[in-house]
């Protein structure tokens, strides 16, 4: 395959699965600046190591997923600081770029709680419920993540009841 050729599959796939780092982008971001300058790290972190993709190894999906996630976390932990101790939680204009930049219409108050839950948790977790909301299954998590399938069905119980705890305190206190 000539160099050409090469560049013109990537951008194929890439243009194909793009929603995947607009999602992730949009997790890991909290401006629009910042979530510019992610999609932009990312993509080229996927050219950069596009070469070494193996198609029989991993979908393309999973691969993508594997890069767009350690870039995001990797900036996440590097962007960390006294200031920035606790990411900011996702608010209502946060979600049209998590769509890939498809507004969504009227997002419904729980869908907004769900994403403000997503934005407190610690980038590591942020990832495993993206991927838990795509429907992968944990053998795939597992490989995009690095961790052990038993470690992604734990982890995933764990965010699942603090979830269900702070959904129904905020359900009995009416906020």
């Amino acid at each position: 395959m000539t160099a050409r050729q090469n560049q013109q599959r990537f951008e194929a796939l890439l243009h194909e699965h793009r929603r995947i780092v607009f999602k992730v982008a949009g997790l890991y971001s909290r401006t629009t600046a910042d979530h510019e300058d992610l999609v932009q790290e990312i993509s080229v972190q996927l050219w950069r190591s596009f070469a070494r993709y193996d198609e029989r190894q991993a979908k393309f999906s999973t691969w993508l997923y594997r890069i767009a996630l350690n870039v995001a976390i990797s900036q996440a932990r590097r962007q960390r600081g006294p200031e920035s101790e606790r990411c900011e939680p996702l608010q209502p204009h946060h979600l049209e770029t998590v769509g890939g930049g498809e507004a969504i219409a009227e997002p419904d108050e729980r869908l907004i709680e769900l994403y403000a839950f997503i934005g407190q948790l610690d980038p590591l977790n942020r990832a495993l419920i993206l991927l838990y909301l795509e429907d992968r299954n944990y053998t795939e998590m597992a490989a995009i993540l690095g961790i052990s399938e038993t470690n992604v069905a734990t982890k995933i119980s764990r965010i699942k009841q603090k979830l269900r705890g702070q959904m129904t305190a905020t359900a009995s206190t009416g906020a």
